[in-house]
């Protein structure tokens, strides 16, 4: 339910008009449980509470780097095809990767390097993109055109690990928060989850509105801007950003803005996705009303890669105006189509499409390159 309630919000980041309600609640926050999400899916394929070891780490090891792969080239895939959304699948792909070595680690020790990282990697992104060049896109995704020449390599390795959408160096402590969730075992934690999620979200947007509005943040800012931007339009630029903020003051790193990538952010983020997380926890069997929900988040990749196509089908000009026109009405066909055949196929199909051949793919490689009988490796964890 978590989620399919991260897609049905991915799909309001794309075709609802931005500075709206609806828009302010998910943007940023969909993509961030979704990496929370992953985080966990890590954590109960590679053993749960307790991690695998021997042979079935390495199984488990095998069945997430195959899953990398995919994600990171049908991202690309996606990019190619021009849709009119920032992709996060490539970046997902790599974050599955960077999760490889740490899949030993329990709880504490996820919890901790989370916590840590959520403070230090926007410090660091912000003082190294200080020293370079600023890119000549911003929100950038990679695409196959780039891996066909030596410079667009580096520039989608720039924008994957730095300036891109989803800069990994920012997003691993979503993964990290995750990690450590799915290691402590969730369902035992729901109401302390909630609590610790609300808790976070307050100590990241609280005080990053304190510090922008109490103490002179933004101030400084609109001094910036002077003469050039009145102070709503610097409000509404600190509000979303595309993966990263400008460097050419450390005061942006005070906002909590959608995207932005600073300690605020991370912090808010990652608490309203444990807080989500927790909330879902407390409806044992998702049934009935409940069940298209948890059927768009089985289906997941499938319905996201779906929605993509959708907008893709109907051209720049014709979601432009559509979208202003009509204001939610794509997203609502979006939801009401994605919640009828997602719980449609799973209620009498199983697996999406895309889940079963990912599924079926790195549990072959896996049996290939451990060479055994991984069943009760696969009985022991849930996905």
């Amino acid at each position: 339910m978590a989620r399919g309630l991260a897609v049905l919000g991915m799909f309001a980041a794309h075709t609802v008009p931005s500075g709206g309600w609806l828009y302010t609640l998910v943007s940023g926050r969909s993509a961030a449980l979704f990496a929370v999400l992953a985080g966990v899916s890590i954590a109960l394929l590679s053993g749960g509470t307790e991690p695998h070891t021997g042979r079935r780490r390495t199984l488990s090891a095998v069945r997430i780097a195959v899953r990398a792969v995919v994600l990171f080239v049908l991202g690309l895939v996606l990019t190619s095809m021009q849709v009119p959304a920032m992709v996060i699948l490539t970046f997902y792909g790599v974050l599955f990767v960077l999760a490889i070595p740490l899949l030993p680690l329990r709880a504490t020790w996820l919890a901790v390097l989370a916590a840590v990282l959520a403070v230090v990697t926007p410090l660091v992104s912000f003082l190294i993109r200080s020293d370079i060049p600023t890119p000549n896109r911003l929100g950038y995704t990679p695409d196959l055109a780039d891996f066909t020449s030596l410079g667009g390599v580096a520039e989608a390795f720039r924008a994957i690990v730095l300036t891109g959408a989803y800069p990994v160096l920012t997003w691993i402590p979503f993964l990290l928060a995750g990690m450590a969730l799915g290691r402590l075992g969730p369902r035992g934690h729901r109401g302390p989850l909630v609590a610790i999620g609300i808790g976070l979200a307050l100590l990241g947007y609280g005080v990053s509105w304190l510090a922008l509005y109490a103490f002179g943040g933004f101030e400084r800012l609109v001094g910036l801007y002077r003469g050039k931007f009145p102070p709503r339009v610097v409000e509404e630029l600190l509000a979303s950003n595309l993966g990263t903020v400008p460097t050419e003051d450390p005061a942006y790193l005070l906002t909590a803005g959608a995207h932005s990538g600073t300690p605020f952010e991370i912090i808010g983020a990652t608490g309203v996705a444990l807080a989500v997380i927790g909330l879902c926890l407390f409806v044992e069997r998702p049934r009935t009303v409940l069940f298209p929900l948890a059927a768009v988040g089985a289906l997941a990749l499938t319905c996201y890669a779906g929605h993509l196509l959708v907008l893709r089908a109907f051209g720049p000009g014709g979601l432009a105006h559509l979208i202003g026109e009509h204001s939610y009405t794509l997203w609502l066909l979006l939801v009401t189509g994605a919640l009828l055949s997602a719980a449609l196929w799973r209620r009498f199909l199983g697996r999406g499409p895309l889940e079963w051949a990912l599924h079926r793919l790195s549990a072959l490689i896996g049996r290939v390159i451990v060479r055994g009988n991984p069943t009760s490796a696969e009985n022991s964890t849930s996905e």
